[in-house]
């Protein structure tokens, strides 16, 4: 069987013009996205929990790509507070978005509740990525092509929604909630598609996964874990992880490759997606749930009190 050409930085198309929000541009995937986007000519706003961190992160992109148009706005995914004052500051500054990466999240290893009293890994991967790009749509939809990318994970496959305690409040196990939220992640991204496809608008909806990448997501994982992502012991787990630059490939290809369509889903190619150079990859047939995706959709417009203003519900039919 022929294998398919290498998607790679070169294949990045010309962005000069372009405005991209990148959430949780500070560190790992999200500066690697952020540095692969200016590289091409796009102005990249990084919308960070940490501003010191996302400030020392603009600094390091802007040594890395001279000229790099990029800026900082705090980001606080776990407080609808934060998320509502950060939204405000990008319309008020961008009449249009063309770009926004929904890379902010991570994994919990221990209960704790955000700001608003979430369970946390829910609150913060899938209620507040839902919060805030419903906060940030209108620049989105006043842009002719724009696209909004929402970031999943391998771990999907191991994922189910808990609608009897999507909260986790009777029997908490984080890896669970991550992958109930990484699911959530994927099933969000399709609906949204249905809905901007329904109202006729110029945006698209897709999704992507960066496979496993050698970045600080595992700071608060065990020894083991800690140590298989260690750069020290690249040669041995090559198989296994790669670096952000080339995980970040993916989501960069579903965010700006020319033939991307709304709807798809973009991954590493190489084996079990753990590595390899981004190609369009298939999601679980659970996150294809038309069903589970609305009731899903009509949960987090009840929880976060935030309703979307396009594509009404309509009847869906088939999965």
């Amino acid at each position: 069987m022929s294998q398919l050409p290498r998607w790679t930085e070169t294949d990045i198309p010309d962005l000069h013009g372009k405005t991209a929000v990148v959430t949780g541009a500070n560190t790992g995937l999200g500066q690697a996205t952020a540095r692969l986007l200016t590289a091409h000519g796009a102005a990249v706003i990084m919308a960070c929990r940490n501003e010191a961190k996302a400030d020392g992160a603009a600094g390091r992109i802007r040594d890395r790509v001279p000229g790099a148009r990029v800026s900082t706005v705090p980001l606080d995914l776990a407080s609808l507070a934060s998320i509502r004052e950060a939204a405000s500051r990008i319309r008020t500054g961008h009449q249009r978005l063309d770009l926004l990466i929904n890379n902010a999240g991570g994994i919990r290893p221990r209960y704790a509740r955000t700001e608003d009293g979430f369970e946390e890994t829910f609150g913060v991967n899938h209620l507040g990525t839902f919060a805030f790009t419903a906060q940030v749509l209108d620049p989105l939809l006043a842009t002719p092509g724009a696209r909004i990318v929402t970031i999943s994970s391998v771990g999907h496959r191991r994922g189910s929604i808990h609608f009897n305690d999507l909260q986790f409040d009777r029997n908490y196990r984080f890896q669970h909630a991550y992958f109930q939220a990484k699911l959530a992640n994927l099933m969000f991204a399709y609906e949204l598609q249905r809905r901007l496809a329904a109202a006729g608008a110029a945006a698209i909806s897709l999704a992507a996964h960066p496979g496993n990448a050698r970045t600080e997501f595992g700071r608060d994982m065990s020894v083991v874990v800690r140590a298989a992502m260690s750069p020290r012991v690249r040669l041995l787990t090559s198989w296994l992880m790669q670096s952000a630059e080339v995980s970040a490939l993916a989501i960069v290809r579903a965010a700006t490759d020319p033939g991307a369509r709304g709807g798809e889903y973009y991954g590493p190619g190489g084996w079990n997606e753990f590595t390899g150079w981004p190609r369009r990859v298939e999601s679980i047939p659970a996150s294809h749930d038309a069903g589970a995706q609305l009731r899903l959709w009509e949960e987090s417009e009840r929880l976060t009190g935030i309703t979307y203003r396009i594509g009404a519900a309509q009847p869906h039919t088939g999965g």
